[in-house]
């Protein structure tokens, strides 16, 4: 479960407060890395540090060299790789890598600590755009990963093209203003036995943007909702991503 915490961390402007003029992946510390492909486009990579493992499931697009935009993905407090709807940040990978757009799935060295996480998913942003050769970035991110991306969004402005969060928590969002009218879509279960609907309400309008899909009956898995959400997503990611990009 993707779970949630109330800690909005330290650095109120997002991942570059931590150490002035270094990279995010100057940042995490890497002292070692190793990678196997686990299918012919899925790619486990992870990145040893003195403050934990940093993991990514990486989807790889085949005979893309420079591939016009890519995803990033984290999970909620409790960390994990499949966000909420049963699986849907997997369903991304597979079938955005197959239209040419590379896919990160972030575990966290540290989840629940909001700083630390930010620099992990910009670590992955960094990768994305300076590894795979995207020109812009989607960050996607369920529960506290909902302030995550928002973080890290505000922090890299000219690299995060738009932002989606699911079930969101508010704290850590204080920042949102800082999207500046970039695409923000937000999915939130009428239902949400953890945060509030109105948590997402809240992000919205400190950000003065953004669309608020309502779901109804469903809980903070959003267990009931993949197909809705998936349907909304193909209609909002591809002109966010690039509109010589096409929904499936």
């Amino acid at each position: 479960m993707s779970g949630d915490a109330d800690r909005s961390g330290g650095h109120p402007d997002g991942p570059d407060d931590t150490g002035a003029g270094q990279t995010p992946l100057e940042l995490v510390g890497v002292l070692a890395t190793q990678d196997v492909m686990l299918t012919p486009t899925l790619r486990h990579v992870e990145m040893f540090s003195m403050r934990g493992l940093l993991t990514l499931l990486w989807h790889e697009p085949v005979g893309v060299d420079e591939p016009p935009a890519a995803l990033v993905l984290c999970g909620g407090a409790m960390g994990g790789l499949l966000g909420p709807a049963d699986g849907l940040y997997h369903r991304l990978g597979v079938e955005w890598a197959a239209r040419g757009v590379p896919v990160l799935r972030v575990s966290y060295r540290r989840p629940n600590d909001l700083d630390s996480c930010c620099i992990d998913v910009a670590a992955a942003v960094q990768l994305a755009i300076g590894g795979a050769g995207a020109q812009r970035v989607v960050v996607m991110g369920h529960s506290f990963g909902g302030a995550v991306a928002v973080r890290v969004a505000v922090g890299l402005e000219a690299m995060v093209a738009g932002v989606v969060t699911f079930a969101t928590q508010s704290a850590g969002c204080e920042v949102a203003g800082g999207l500046a009218g970039r695409p923000l879509l937000m999915f939130h279960g009428e239902r949400d036995e953890i945060l509030p609907i109105e948590a997402s309400e809240m992000v919205r309008m400190i950000a003065g943007t953004g669309e608020l899909v309502r779901l109804p009956g469903d809980g903070h898995l959003l267990a009931k909702s993949g197909d809705a959400m998936w349907e909304r997503l193909e209609e909002w990611l591809p002109a966010v991503l690039g509109t010589d990009i096409p929904a499936g």
